[in-house]
């Protein structure tokens, strides 16, 4: 077996380290990165059975309103679960090798005994709170909230450079992914023309939990989540993500979605003048051709001969446009990473840009009446619809992250953008405040304020 890497004397400890060897090496000196997580679902017990397969870092404690699921996760994973009330409590189940399980998100955030913090509630209001609450408390956080980070993710962030800690989204979900082709392209000093991902699921934009009990439950899923990827919300929202993360745009309101091959991208998302769909380069798209779902791609603009003779060398066409891609995400699996890679070495996999460039509206699903109250994304009343930064503030667009519990003050009809002067956002939720404050502050940065 090779020696050990050793940093030089006086670097970082992990300077000059992999990620991986950075892990070895705590797994080595007994000091695992140590996570809090906070919701024990579907996408959180992914997170402690997957953490259990890596050296170098453990689950400390996680957050859920059933800690009972804590426990099941727990077991799922190989280990077991204390219930515990106090930051004690958190330091003696770690001494035994066990997980902290608690309702209490304040108690894990403010734990000595946690290095990072995870966002596995998939709630926008939920998120807020334990964005917040992580970096009140000076602790890195990872959000898979993309529908928190799309609303106030450009606040967060700069909350948290003030804090010192880092903001992220995590690894494994299709914007990171895209994130590690578009930093790739760019690094390399190429300008990107488009990025995306192809669609999962069947596109019907008037899905509804009803019509998806049955596959939900075959496939151990919420019908509410399994909805908000068939209407396409969740496909809007993370395109805005990568948007907001990149300075890009939609190229048109809803994106263009058409069923380009993977073979194909770069014929697509072009220039119209040149034979594609687009009107402008830098934006965001997604395509519902079989073949590509569950990868991202990522379309760039190469134009120097003798880079283009090399490209074609490599089989990977005449140019000028050329598309890259990743055939796989990890969703939940890979979010680990991220949370490692804050804490080994202050990396964000990927965060927003303090003024946003994109919003998801909403679109009402069916007619809404005066007095009723929106439910929640993948529901019944709604769905997501990507607009950029400049059509959404022309259209008065309630973004989509302050749309459940808001009150629909004028009638809409099925296809109609749902407006702030349609629908009032419930005031009392913690994200509406929080996206005040970031109004105010892009506002300041000269990015002008949203109605």
């Amino acid at each position: 077996m090779a020696a050990a890497f050793s940093p030089p004397m006086g670097a970082s400890p992990t300077a000059g380290l992999t990620l991986a060897e950075a892990l070895e090496q705590r797994e080595r000196a007994g000091r695992p990165v140590r996570v809090g997580l906070i919701g024990a679902g579907q996408m959180g017990t992914d997170i402690v059975v997957q953490i259990a397969q890596m050296p170098g870092i453990a689950i400390a404690a996680v957050a859920d309103i059933a800690p009972e699921r804590v426990a099941q996760a727990a077991a799922l994973a190989g280990s077991a679960a204390d219930i515990v009330s106090d930051a004690a409590g958190i330091e003696a189940a770690q001494r035994k090798g066990r997980i902290a399980a608690t309702t209490s998100l304040d108690l894990i955030c403010n734990s000595p005994a946690v290095d990072v913090i995870i966002d596995a509630t998939g709630n926008p209001e939920a998120g807020s709170r334990v964005a917040l609450a992580a970096i009140a408390a000076r602790k890195h956080i990872v959000m898979m909230n993309v529908e928190a980070d799309i609303t106030i993710g450009s606040y967060l962030a700069a909350e948290a450079a003030k804090a010192g800690v880092v903001y992220t989204l995590g690894a494994g979900d299709e914007p990171a992914a895209a994130m590690e082709l578009i930093n790739f392209v760019r690094a390399m000093g190429y300008p990107v023309v488009a990025a995306g991902k192809g669609k999962n699921n069947p596109f019907r934009i008037d899905a509804v939990p009803a019509d998806y009990v049955e596959e939900a439950t075959r496939r151990n899923m919420n019908p509410r989540m399994l909805v908000e990827f068939v209407d396409g919300s969740k496909t809007m929202v993370e395109m805005v993500a990568i948007a907001n993360a990149c300075g890009f745009v939609p190229d048109i309101p809803g994106m263009h979605g058409p069923e380009a091959p993977r073979a194909e991208l770069q014929n697509y998302f072009c220039p119209k003048e040149e034979g594609g769909l687009l009107s402008r380069k830098g934006v965001v798209d997604f395509t519902v051709a079989k073949g590509v779902a569950p990868g991202v791609f990522c379309v760039a603009e190469m134009r120097h001969p003798r880079v283009r003779e090399r490209m074609s060398d490599l089989h990977l066409g005449p140019g000028p446009y050329y598309s890259f891609f990743r055939p796989y995400h990890l969703t939940s699996l890979e979010v680990p990473l991220s949370a490692a890679a804050a804490v080994l070495f202050g990396l964000s996999h990927m965060r927003p840009l303090p003024v946003p460039s994109a919003e998801v509206g909403c679109v009402a699903k069916r007619d809404l009446s005066v007095g009723e109250t929106l439910d929640a994304i993948g529901e019944y009343a709604y769905r997501g619809f990507a607009l950029s930064r400049a059509d959404a503030q022309a259209r008065n667009a309630l973004p989509i992250g302050l749309a459940q519990g808001a009150a629909v003050t004028r009638a809409v009809r099925k296809g109609e953008l749902i407006t702030l002067a349609d629908a009032t956002p419930d005031q009392r939720l913690k994200i509406v405040e929080v996206r005040r404050a970031q109004d105010a502050m892009v506002a300041a940065l000269g990015g002008g304020i949203q109605a």
